[in-house]
């Protein structure tokens, strides 16, 4: 088991970028870390993640997490510019403080999940793919990545070169065995869309649940995902296994398939 864990930090560190992280806040709840100019990582107790992103005139909360008491004052402890809280995709542990806010930002796709996971009373703003969120002097692009969800969205920082891609490519280990499902295929074209943007200039993506990796990922991660997606629409993937957690949004029984540093869980039945 050791030898085991060994190899999988080994193939992580090959798979990512370590970012020194300068701790700036703690209470019982979460840590806030400065990991770039302007730019911070919430991590909580129970291993979800926000990010904090500080423009000119306005900054950007991407997810709200869960288990977080009084959410916006810990926010505006780090930045007191007007905010844009912006959600990655609509489950419970990406969206759970929503109603801290007046007014929130996600994908339509996600609204099928809605009323499941954190029935909002706030104003709801949809996001298109394409989508520019000017915070000033610095310009947030919206990104549509189906699969996990329907409405996945990862948010690009081009200035910075930096993703923040909630769990739309996993956290070294994506979730595709959740209901509504998706085809294999719409994962794939997910992983070929963030290549293009990584070879147009994106080098960190930063996940939806940064205590497990405590690092960005490169785009050598993204491209064994799509491989791996590949090789399970084709019918040539390596031997896999079950997956031994199961969850009520999910199938009955989920499998798992591992290349290099990259995990997929998936319903074997619907594959396409």
């Amino acid at each position: 088991m050791k030898r085991k864990t060994l190899t999988l930090m080994v193939v992580l560190v090959l798979s990512g970028w370590f970012v020194s992280a300068q701790s700036v806040f703690k209470n019982n709840d979460l840590e806030i870390s400065k990991l770039e100019d302007k730019m911070w990582v919430i991590e909580t107790t129970d291993n979800t993640t926000m990010y904090i992103i500080e423009g000119n005139e306005k900054a950007m909360l991407i997810d709200t997490g869960t288990k977080c008491e009084k959410l916006k004052e810990v926010v505006h402890k780090i930045t007191q510019k007007p905010l844009v809280v912006i959600i990655t995709h609509i489950h419970g542990d990406h969206s759970g403080n929503m109603n801290q806010f007046d007014e929130v930002y996600f994908h339509a796709a996600d609204t099928v999940l809605l009323n499941s996971f954190n029935p909002y009373k706030g104003k709801i703003n949809f996001v298109a793919d394409g989508q520019v969120i000017d915070l000033g002097g610095k310009k947030i692009e919206v990104s549509h990545m189906p699969a996990h969800t329907p409405g996945s969205i990862v948010l690009l920082d081009k200035q910075a070169g930096s993703c923040y891609s909630g769990d739309a490519f996993g956290s070294g280990q994506v979730w595709l065995q959740l209901r509504p499902y998706a085809p294999m295929q719409t994962y794939v074209n997910s992983c070929k869309k963030m290549e293009r943007l990584m070879d147009e200039g994106i080098t960190k993506i930063y996940c939806g649940h940064y205590p497990y990796v405590k690092m960005a990922f490169n785009k050598a991660y993204i491209t064994e995902m799509r491989t791996l997606a590949e090789a399970l629409v084709n019918g040539t993937a390596p031997e896999a296994e079950p997956h031994p957690q199961k969850v009520s949004i999910g199938c009955e029984n989920p499998m798992m398939v591992t290349l290099g540093g990259a995990t997929i869980v998936y319903d074997p039945e619907h594959l396409k």
